[in-house]
């Protein structure tokens, strides 16, 4: 059978509507929004939103042929929903609930405050196995599935309906992947064992892209709520350290995964990787270089924005980025710079995916040189490699081995 798609991009899809604040000067969303009084905002930027969205409009953008799945209601919301996505994918995958209520989110996100998210999970909610269509995803060479913790069958039941998805995924000899979402500790999603779900799951997931917050949550959660307090409540990523990045990356693998990506904001891309024999039977999307896949620890720092508008979805263009280049086949060390890069392009505008370039503009700006934002990698063993502008880790093989060469 003949690929059709280079990917599919199930799961989470909603509609996105981002109020344009202006630059107001505070620090607080206290000092922007309170009881009583009238904010005066920009024009919405609406478009539609969530993994499905962001990530497969961005490969559609940056050159692949995707499909997309997920579930929408029959309101207005999800007939322009379903619109937006058809622009750029077959819709084939998106399946319409008859009087059922389609998921929204309202972005909250002034100038230099943290965001903050209305959502509405809708539809996404009712998603399950019996949306997919086998058939379909045999004709893609990858299937990517985004954001579970806000998918109430995804997580229901120790997750036995996510394992069910991505079982038949795998069946049908695609290569899959699976992003993340932070649950809310306060929700029924945060108080789901999810290091028991990662272990059901994981052996379905051969490229696992959730952000390291994330992951610390899911395997550690009271480690990552202590560590929440005692930075009174702010995000941890500058708090967690390069040791600990390895250890939750060989947590991740040794439950099942070839390869693992922790997502990092402005502290950039961070991926750990399994040895060579277990890439060959990934699937149809396995790297065009396995050995330069296999054994590897590597950091790519984040590029410096010349400008800000929001970080709506700039994990999901990271992903974008680093799975355009894996289908593709390029090395790793290319991969994480498409990854870091398609984040630059989409922080510096407000929505999700209009900041993001042609494979070949995205190309030419990784190679202008871009300053980046120095990571502060203070670990014993990592080195810094000049020739790819990012750090190496002490379990990659390939620095191991110059290192080796040069003191021979």
């Amino acid at each position: 059978m003949s690929q059709a798609y280079d990917i599919m991009v199930a799961g989470h899809l909603c509609i996105d509507i981002i109020p344009q604040f202006p630059d107001m000067g505070a620090t607080n969303i206290g000092d922007i929004m309170r009881p009583g009084k009238l904010v005066n905002v920009g024009s919405a930027k609406i478009s539609s939103g969530g993994p499905v969205s962001n990530t497969g409009i961005a490969m559609k953008i940056l050159g692949s042929n995707v499909c997309f799945c997920a579930c929408v209601g029959d309101d207005e919301l999800g007939k322009l929903t379903v619109e937006l996505v058809r622009k750029s994918g077959n819709p084939q995958g998106i399946h319409v609930i008859k009087n059922a209520s389609s998921s929204y989110t309202i972005a909250i996100a002034p100038p230099n405050i943290d965001r903050i998210f209305l959502h509405n999970p809708g539809t996404n909610n009712q998603f399950g196995s019996e949306y997919l269509d086998s058939e379909l995803i045999s004709r893609c060479r990858h299937f990517h599935f985004g954001y579970p913790p806000v998918m109430k069958r995804m997580f229901e039941n120790k997750g036995a309906e996510l394992q069910k998805v991505l079982q038949i995924a795998k069946k049908t000899g695609t290569t899959t992947s699976c992003d993340m979402t932070l649950p809310d500790p306060d929700s029924a999603s945060g108080k789901i064992d999810w290091h028991n779900i990662l272990q059901k799951v994981l052996p379905y997931i051969d490229v696992y892209l959730p952000s390291v917050e994330e992951t610390l949550y899911m395997i550690y959660p009271e480690k990552f709520l202590k560590s929440k307090a005692e930075h009174k409540g702010a995000d941890l990523i500058d708090y967690i350290d390069a040791d600990q990045y390895s250890e939750l990356a060989d947590k991740v693998l040794n439950m099942g995964a070839k390869v693992v990506a922790l997502k990092s904001g402005h502290r950039g891309f961070y991926v750990k990787t399994k040895s060579q024999a277990c890439f060959e039977s990934m699937g149809r999307a396995k790297p065009g270089d396995s050995q330069n896949w296999s054994d590897r620890e590597i950091w790519a720092p984040a590029f410096k924005p010349k400008k800000f508008g929001s970080a709506t979805g700039s994990g999901d263009s990271a992903v974008a980025g680093f799975l355009s280049a894996f289908l593709r086949g390029l090395s790793i060390e290319r991969a994480v710079k498409y990854a870091t890069c398609c984040g630059l392009q989409n922080v510096q505008v407000l929505d999700a995916v209009s900041g993001i370039r042609t494979w070949d503009e995205t190309t030419k700006m990784l190679d202008e040189n871009m300053p980046m934002i120095d990571i502060g990698v203070k670990a014993q063993d990592w080195n810094w490699s000049d020739q790819y502008q990012l750090w190496s880790g002490p379990d990659d093989t390939r620095e191991l081995h110059e290192s080796k060469a040069k003191r021979e």
